[in-house]
């Protein structure tokens, strides 16, 4: 067995640097043959095993040929980066150890509690022992973070439910993330009691119009509870005001909540740093290392300024898990609803360490720099309008050739993104800025360069 896996790792680590070596040349996105979907969605499940290297072979055949697109440098969908090359490198050894990191003490949970306090100096949050923990993504982060403040507002909530307490609110801008109505539903505030803030011209939180919902909550029996600033929001890149709203939730008891998914270590960047102050004032941070940093999917982080709201949201030991060398931090467990933890800092320390602060700090104003020139590009053409200003890496527009109508224009915009990706040499997504259909790009890769944006824009052009 030892012989083969030496031999199958070999293969499968060629097969990868294959791979990643041949993306920039080949289409950023193709559909995947018939034949291969009726191979990778219809295989009855196997009675005998096969060797490795025919595994490796299938896979080289029927998946590699159908990436996602997120390892182009041309790819510009969503918030998906490429991989780091420390995180593929690290991944198998992250495997060959698997490890549950729960708690006790090995590589894996001691080496979290690094991942974690490098992710805060990074963002320039403040960070405590046990401050923070590592999850599959936001969404999850967010859960956490969530279930903290419902804790810290209703101590008994473990044991009662939140039946026979007034109703909590949540309050979000229109541009924030859908985790934040996710995760309220989940934990029982229910989507009533969602309030959805507007937002100013710059597609930033109106603070004035959240300190008008909370007051009239407060009149109306229902408990303000929650508040969640983005710094980086998905459609635009907008940074929330965080001073004015730290000040909201100050004044009137709201746990102060920051989605920085996308965008938390745009702090980085001297030109995006101003708008940034006050982050260090929230209650709680989610950050999503597989997103701007590009550790490998899945790998998402919540810091908190005081940890205990989390532990007492979630912590059940068990008999047989009791450690009574734990320490007085505990296990990451007693943190956060995941008992089995996968060794996510392998990843993220090795992402952090080959870079080093200066090459994070590197990548994030070589992307944040192209958006401007994206930006600068669209602004000086007669046929692009752009929709908000740049503040991170995101860059929201509308294309508008001459001679058609507002109808046409709406139903050019809809149909734009999927036309560009199916030719294969860029990649963009859309969305809906004010009701109107909107081109969004978000830059990323380390190796994008302003060629690759023309090429973006010639590609709109063509397939309009």
């Amino acid at each position: 067995m030892t012989d083969d896996l030496r031999e199958a790792a070999r293969q499968a680590a060629d097969a990868a640097t294959g791979h990643l070596a041949a993306v920039p040349g080949g289409p950023v996105w193709r559909p995947v043959a018939g034949s291969d979907v009726e191979w990778l969605t219809r295989q009855p499940l196997p009675a005998v095993g096969r060797p490795l290297a025919e595994l490796l072979g299938d896979v080289d055949r029927h998946v590699l040929p159908y990436p996602m697109g997120n390892g182009h440098p041309r790819f510009f969908g969503w918030v998906n980066s490429p991989p780091s090359a420390a995180g593929v490198v690290v991944a198998p050894l992250a495997a060959a150890m698997n490890p549950s990191c729960a708690g006790g003490e090995h590589a894996g949970v001691l080496l979290e509690r690094t991942a974690v306090r490098w992710l805060a100096e990074l963002a320039g949050f403040p960070h405590r022992p046990a401050g923070g923990l590592l999850t599959s993504g936001a969404s999850m982060a967010t859960v956490v973070a969530l279930a903290a403040a419902r804790q810290r507002a209703v101590p008994d909530v473990r044991e009662t439910g939140l039946s026979g307490h007034p109703p909590l609110a949540l309050y979000l801008s229109e541009e924030g993330h859908s985790c934040l109505r996710k995760a309220a539903e989940l934990l029982g505030l229910g989507s009533r009691h969602i309030r959805t803030v507007p937002v100013d011209d710059a597609f930033r939180m109106d603070t004035a119009a959240l300190r008008r919902l909370v007051v009239a909550d407060r009149e109306a029996g229902v408990r303000p509870l929650f508040v969640a600033a983005s710094t980086g929001t998905v459609n635009t890149g907008a940074v929330d005001p965080l001073v004015d709203v730290a000040e909201v939730a100050r004044e009137h008891g709201l746990w102060f909540h920051i989605d920085g998914a996308y965008g938390a270590l745009g702090v980085l960047a001297d030109e995006c740093r101003p708008a940034y102050a006050g982050l260090e004032l929230a209650d709680s941070l989610v950050l999503d290392p597989h997103k701007w940093l590009g550790v490998p999917v899945d790998c998402g982080c919540v810091l908190f300024r005081d940890p205990s709201g989390a532990r007492e949201a979630f912590s059940l030991v068990p008999p047989y898990l009791r450690d009574d060398d734990a320490g007085e931090l505990g296990w990451f467990s007693e943190y956060g609803p995941e008992q089995t933890r996968p060794f996510r800092a392998l990843r993220v320390w090795a992402t952090i360490a080959h870079l080093g602060g200066d090459g994070v700090a590197g990548l994030v104003r070589h992307t944040t720099r192209l958006a401007r020139v994206l930006a600068a590009m669209i602004e000086d053409s007669a046929d692009f309008d752009l929709l908000a200003p740049v503040v991170t890496s995101v860059v929201a527009f509308r294309h508008r050739p001459t001679g058609l109508d507002s109808a046409a224009v709406e139903t050019l915009n809809e149909a734009i993104p999927a036309a560009v990706q199916r030719r294969g040499r860029a990649f963009l997504t859309g969305t809906r800025l004010r009701g109107a259909a909107a081109l969004r790009a978000c830059v990323l890769h380390p190796d994008t360069t302003e060629a690759d944006l023309s090429v973006l824009l010639e590609e709109i052009r063509a397939v309009s």
